[in-house]
C-alpha cells in the first residue's frame, strides 16, 4: 500500500508541474478573417454561423473555454485546432490558389452535408454551434455560390 501512496503522490506532483507548461495559444485577431468574409461574401445568418461554429478552430483566433488552462486538455485542444486549420484556416484564405479554393468550399459542403462539421466533440461544450437542418442549408447555399464564382475565374494555364 506504500508503494501506491507514493506513486499516486509522484503523479499528482507531475501534474501539478504540468500545469506550468501548455501549448502556443491560437489567440491571433479576429480581423485576420475579413479578406475571406469579403471574398465569399457570406449572408449574415451566415457569417453568425461561421463565428459560432467554425472561427475557433478554423482561423487564427480561437475563443478558449476555462477548461484550457489545464493540462493535458490545453494539448488537446491546440491539437484539434492545428488540424482545423490545416485542413480549412479562413485566415490565411488569400494565399490559396481558386482552384484550391474551390476545392476546399467542395470539401467544406461535404462535410457540413454529412453533418461531420462541426465535430461533435466540439458540439459537446458548445452547443450553440450544432447546425440545423436550415442553417446547414444555408450553409450549402452559400458555398455553391462561392464555387460558383470561383468557376467563371480565370485561372493559370
Amino acid at each position: 500500500m506504500k508503494i501506491i501512496k507514493k506513486i499516486l503522490l509522484l503523479l499528482l506532483v507531475a501534474f501539478v508541474i504540468a500545469q506550468f507548461f501548455g501549448p502556443e495559444k491560437n489567440d491571433g485577431d479576429l480581423a485576420t478573417v475579413t479578406p475571406f468574409l469579403n471574398e465569399t461574401n457570406p449572408p449574415d445568418n451566415v457569417k453568425q454561423i461561421l463565428r459560432e461554429s467554425c472561427f475557433d478552430c478554423h482561423s487564427n483566433h480561437s475563443r478558449y473555454p476555462w477548461y484550457n488552462n489545464i493540462t493535458p486538455v490545453n494539448y488537446w485542444l491546440a491539437d484539434h485546432i492545428k488540424h482545423g486549420k490545416d485542413h480549412f484556416n479562413m485566415s490565411e484564405w488569400t494565399e490559396n490558389s481558386i482552384k484550391r479554393k474551390d476545392h476546399k468550399f467542395e470539401e467544406l459542403i461535404e462535410m457540413v452535408e454529412k453533418k461531420d462539421m462541426p465535430l461533435p466533440s466540439y458540439t459537446w461544450t458548445h452547443t450553440e454551434a450544432k447546425l440545423s437542418d436550415e442553417q446547414i442549408a444555408s450553409i450549402i447555399a452559400w458555398a455553391e455560390n462561392v464555387r460558383v464564382k470561383y468557376s467563371l475565374e480565370p485561372r493559370p494555364q
